[in-house]
């Protein structure tokens, strides 16, 4: 049975010609984009290319700041290839550690790297062999977490044979491995082992259909080989991006994201050759994206960018989530923040435990909020009992290319070195200037004169004083 009701008394003409008022586009608007005029609410053909252009530059820029992350890794197998690690069955290591000689993004000068990119596509199922006690990562193409191998993994440290599946998989699953599906065919291998080179290579890399016989691995020094692993600035980048689209299956990417690289060319299957009014467009989008992601690292607005209140020292993991997760939303500048300055996408970096795992800090500015000149002296107080259970250590990197500074081979001070030297009170006191201070070598890092650059410390085996934030950091001062 149908009731009927009383209908309101709705709005009066007034109020109804005030809401049209709010739901309409005037005939002429003035935008950071130029001027679009319109009849009535049609776009007049004059300003229609001028709008599109505007949303290509929007489009652009935020497939940018999306892309980040693959463009990393992208121009990091671009660079590896350059010092002859081109085949998964070739590891590249730095001995005795890294140097300041190549673009890397903020890798540290205390520990031996190993790395290598598998190729599921050309191999199909892949095993790594782990060695014991290592710290080993295995990231996807897009920069997303696959599998901890080591100590941080479910062998424990003690080793163990790790079976990578490319996409779509479905065939035999062999036990006796650690078995992970990637959602990419390229899949980049961090490796780190606490025995340093000889324990690096016993690491054993081979297709599943050898795993009766594998082959012999080659293993590469590639620490003195100059090369350039970062991601470009420009219209470059998104040919970066157009090889892992083109590479990569269309399912490598949610639909949002691969809607987005679409919208301005960039999808699975087309050709990307823009013609050159979008290629400028683009370029614009790059290096407009590329400023905003300066700012998200050293000038974030996010008050959890920050370690303490009314510091500038930052945390690189915003809200400790290494899938940058916040409030069940998707962190965008947390995202674009880490991946524009670091590498490694692992949980055991993103939640660091008691005594174990490892912690870091960042600024880019003195005690003052300005940046950090190279001209200039300053120094910072270590205040006494560093909550490091290992040791700490603080590399100096270079702003432009977020890779050491060119200043010396190793620019860093560690605890481990045995060489910084103490205040009577358990503090230490570091210089950064072009030249040491009087008497204070062995706790100064060069720097250069023009170029600005930006400190990272990191704690090994981080203890709870750092956690409940007891021990804090002091802001660097710039000396007169």
């Amino acid at each position: 049975m149908a009731i009927e009701g009383t209908p309101g008394a709705g709005l009066t003409k007034e109020q109804l010609a005030e809401e049209v008022t709010h739901l309409a586009t005037p005939d002429l608007l003035k935008t950071p984009f130029g001027e679009f005029e319109f009849f009535d609410g049609v776009p007049k053909t004059e300003s229609v290319q001028s709008i599109f252009d505007a949303l290509d530059l929007l489009r652009g820029i935020d497939a940018f700041l999306t892309a980040v992350p693959g463009a990393s890794l992208v121009a990091m197998r671009t660079g590896l290839r350059t010092a002859g690690v081109d085949s998964p069955d070739k590891i590249g290591y730095t001995d005795p550690r890294a140097n300041s000689g190549s673009i890397f993004l903020t890798p540290n000068t205390e520990t031996t790297y190993g790395t290598t990119f598998l190729d599921l596509k050309a191999w199909g199922p892949t095993v790594i062999e782990a060695p014991p006690q290592s710290l080993c990562v295995v990231d996807d193409f897009w920069f997303r977490y696959v599998a901890d191998m080591g100590i941080a993994g479910p062998d424990k440290g003690a080793g163990g044979k790790y079976l990578f599946l490319p996409p779509g998989y479905d065939g035999e699953r062999p036990e006796g491995y650690y078995t992970y599906d990637s959602p990419t065919y390229a899949n980049w291998v961090v490796l780190r082992t606490l025995g340093g080179v000889p324990a690096m290579k016993e690491t054993r890399i081979y297709p599943l259909s050898e795993a009766g016989s594998p082959r012999e691995n080659t293993f590469l020094n590639i620490a003195p080989v100059l090369q350039n692993t970062v991601h470009a600035n420009d219209f470059t980048f998104f040919e970066e991006i157009a090889q892992l689209v083109s590479e990569e299956p269309p399912t490598a990417l949610d639909p949002e994201r691969a809607g987005t690289l679409a919208s301005i060319g960039l999808a699975h299957g087309t050709p990307f050759h823009p013609d050159a009014h979008r290629r400028a467009i683009l370029d614009d989008a790059a290096r407009i994206g590329a400023a905003i992601s300066r700012a998200l690292v050293y000038k974030p607005r996010d008050p959890d960018a920050f370690f303490w209140e009314g510091s500038s020292w930052k945390n690189a993991f915003v809200g400790g989530s290494y899938e940058f997760l916040r409030g069940g939303a998707l962190n965008l500048d947390a995202r674009t923040q880490f991946h524009y300055f670091a590498t490694v996408i692992t949980p055991a970096m993103a939640h660091a435990q008691v005594g174990s795992g490892s912690a870091y800090a960042y600024t880019a500015e003195d005690a003052d909020g300005h940046a950090l000149d190279g001209s200039a002296t300053y120094s910072l107080r270590i205040p006494a009992d560093p909550p490091a259970k290992n040791f700490w250590a603080i590399d100096l990197y270079d702003t432009q290319t977020r890779s050491l500074l060119q200043s010396t081979p190793y620019p860093a001070l560690a605890s481990l070195s045995g060489t910084v030297q103490a205040e009577d009170d358990g503090s230490y006191v570091l210089w950064f200037s072009p030249t040491a201070p009087e008497g204070k070598e062995a706790n100064w890092i060069p720097t250069i004169p023009g170029k600005s650059w930006f400190p990272i410390l990191r704690l090994y085996g981080p203890l709870e004083p750092w956690f409940d934030k007891t021990w804090q950091l002091p802001e660097l001062v710039k000396e007169a």
